[in-house]
């Protein structure tokens, strides 16, 4: 049971840096021999194909993150709680600690180990780290949850954001390590079948990565942020929503780094920063927010659900340049624009009147950035169903949009083979990734328009009129 002197169990999940880390700084302290452990439960073997092998390149650059600091990771598989009282019986430990999270799957399971390590007599603590602040910490003048953005940013910004806290100078081993799993045997990108290869050029992956990552943005890029961030063929974004997912660089980290940066480029960023934390902040509020529309009078609305024209969407195949350069960029890179990912999802919603869970199930799948209440609310606010959203007369058109965004047309000639006479890599790799069965070649005839965009905005508005009648 829990002494002074006995071993800590600490818990990785979503977290796996060593800067920025309150559980990991609070534990150094302790002088006590801690046994870092990451444990591949349903969390992990549940979330889509390219999250699932984003991860496992996330945990074995944390293994040698922690190698390197003389100590280790403990790899197990399987439901978390036994795990964990099979390590605690192993290990002698006094006790488990982890970082938070705010999905209704990670709260449950979390609440129950906790009251059951407790009843045992062994320690368990959770910590803050995930997100700037705690969801509970930011309400209303009325004590009430934030429903709206930009009041909640406002609110944000005035109370301040807890300084991070540097990486621990050593960390103190146990006499004896426990038995560890062997990664690869896991096959955490089985899912991928021969898209690894192609993701593995694009992706980020570690601490050190994500802080040079976050260090070129803050030194150059972020000055033009405001205005050049709608431009996805510019080079204009930080691309750390790939990092925050695995907690490889902390949000408080991020934030303090970016304060003196007090131009429209460094505060419109911390916006973005604190566009995730409400995400955060509304599904621990409201925890179906990913399963059901967020405004309840959208459960009348005439959806339809999967079809061959989703199916056209899903292969990128829709005849719409925009919306099919960023499919293609999300199934080639693992992730997609911002602008892009609210044309794709309001065609799809909109233009094709498909339910918003089609397009987050597949963003799911596709996304190595895919957080899940970002992407829940995501497509939410698209749709028109959701909190803050956009309202449903608000119809994107990808033809006006890729003329006020890509008028020179780099970025959709950067991943639609077929507009090109001598299509680049990222344009090749997308027929190199997708599964043999759908039978693609870059030598085809681009695709017609599913639907005219004219047709499409009038079919959605009066869908919702409709609904708004009742």
């Amino acid at each position: 049971m829990t002494t002074e002197t006995s071993p800590l169990i600490l818990w990785f999940r979503r977290d796996l840096r060593l800067d920025d880390h309150p559980m990991l700084a609070e534990a150094a302290k302790t002088g006590r021999p801690l046994i870092p452990v990451f444990i591949a439960d349903r969390s992990v073997t549940g979330i889509g194909a390219a999250a699932r092998w984003r991860m496992g390149e996330a945990v074995e650059s944390f293994g040698k993150r922690l190698a390197d600091k003389g100590s280790r990771l403990v790899l197990r598989k399987g439901a978390a709680l036994p795990v964990l009282l099979e390590l605690l019986e192993q290990t002698g430990a006094g006790g488990v600690w982890w970082t938070r999270l705010y999905d209704p799957f990670s709260r449950e399971r979390d609440t129950e180990i906790k009251d059951v390590l407790k009843q045992k007599g062994f320690e368990a603590r959770s910590f803050a780290g995930h997100t700037l602040i705690e969801p509970w910490e930011i309400s209303t003048q009325a004590g009430d949850p934030y429903k709206v953005y930009t009041p909640y940013f406002k609110s944000l910004d005035a109370m301040g954001v807890p300084k991070p806290c540097d990486p621990p100078k050593r960390l103190a081993a146990p006499s004896e390590w426990p038995g560890s799993e062997d990664l690869s045997a896991w096959k955490l990108g089985a899912g991928m079948l021969r898209g690894a290869p192609i993701l593995a050029r694009h992706a980020v992956v570690g601490e050190e990565a994500a802080q040079k990552r976050l260090k070129r943005f803050l030194d150059g890029v972020v000055v033009d942020y405001r205005e050049d961030r709608d431009f996805p063929g510019k080079d204009a974004v930080s691309g750390l929503s790939e990092n925050l997912t695995y907690g490889e660089i902390g949000p408080r980290r991020i934030w303090h780094e970016a304060m003196p940066h007090t131009g429209k480029g460094g505060v419109h960023f911390r916006k973005e920063l604190a566009w995730r934390d409400f995400a955060h902040h509304l599904m621990f509020h409201f925890p179906d927010i990913a399963e059901e529309n967020w405004r309840r009078e959208w459960d009348d609305f005439t959806w339809r659900e999967d079809s061959e024209d989703a199916e056209r969407w899903r292969r990128a195949m829709t005849g719409e340049p925009f919306v099919d350069a960023g499919l293609r960029e999300m199934f080639v890179t693992g992730t997609m624009h911002n602008r892009v990912r609210m044309v794709v999802a309001s065609y799809l919603t909109k233009h094709l009147t498909t339910h918003w869970k089609i397009g987050l199930d597949w963003f799911a799948d596709c996304l190595t950035d895919w957080d899940p209440a970002s992407n829940a609310m995501g497509w939410q606010w698209v749709a028109g169903s959701g909190p803050d959203a956009a309202p449903y007369f608000r119809v994107f058109n990808p033809e006006t949009q890729a003329d006020k965004f890509d008028k020179s047309e780099v970025y959709r000639k950067t991943f639609i083979a077929e507009l090109s006479r001598n299509p680049g890599e990222k344009a090749l790799a997308y027929f190199e990734a997708v599964p043999l069965s759908w039978g693609l070649d870059p030598k085809q005839r681009y695709p017609d328009r599913m639907i005219a965009l004219d047709k499409g905005r009038e079919n959605a508005l009066s869908a919702y009129e409709r609904l708004k009648k009742g």
